[in-house]
């Protein structure tokens, strides 16, 4: 993969996962998660991690995000509402995070294994053997996972209906 796209990804990833956490919005924070799932997937196809890929994108984007939706919908959570900002809530914060910083720094300068290259990726057909295991001989199974996952996506739509009187 070109770095370009990397960094691309990994900005993506980082930025959606900002965006999860700062959001006012349970909804709206859910996807900004689903996304930054998808840019780890990303990741994790340049690293010729295929399965964990797929893994990433089946499970936690598809499977995860569906019940996390479903909860939000079913609890009817509302935007936060806006807080008064605290002058030494705001200054305990930041020299928290300059404190973390600077530890981090330290750290990632004492260790010397990072200097070293990274060693090739032996590269296996992991994802073709699972996968013809998976739609071989755990079709059905595979399948009627799907049919719940829909079913309880469809679920969380009726659900979450109000009703007008």
């Amino acid at each position: 993969m070109s770095p370009y796209l990397f960094w691309i990804f990994a900005a993506l990833m980082l930025g959606f996962g900002a965006a999860a956490v700062l959001n006012r919005n349970p909804v709206a924070s859910a996807l900004s998660l689903v996304v930054s799932f998808l840019g780890l997937s990303a990741l994790f196809f340049s690293l010729n991690a295929e399965f964990i890929a797929v893994i990433q994108i089946l499970v936690y984007a598809g499977a995860v995000m569906v019940l996390f939706l479903f909860i939000i919908m079913l609890l009817d959570l509302k935007a936060e509402q806006r807080r008064q900002v605290s002058l030494p809530v705001v200054l305990g914060g930041a020299a928290v995070a300059v404190l973390f910083v600077s530890q981090l720094v330290l750290v990632i300068r004492s260790y010397t294994l990072g200097a070293k290259p990274f060693p090739d990726v032996q590269i296996t057909n992991d994802a073709l053997n699972i996968g013809n295991k998976l739609f071989g001989f755990y079709n059905l199974p595979f399948q009627v996972i799907g049919v719940l996952i829909l079913v309880a996506s469809i679920g969380v739509v009726v659900l979450s209906k109000r009703e007008l009187k």
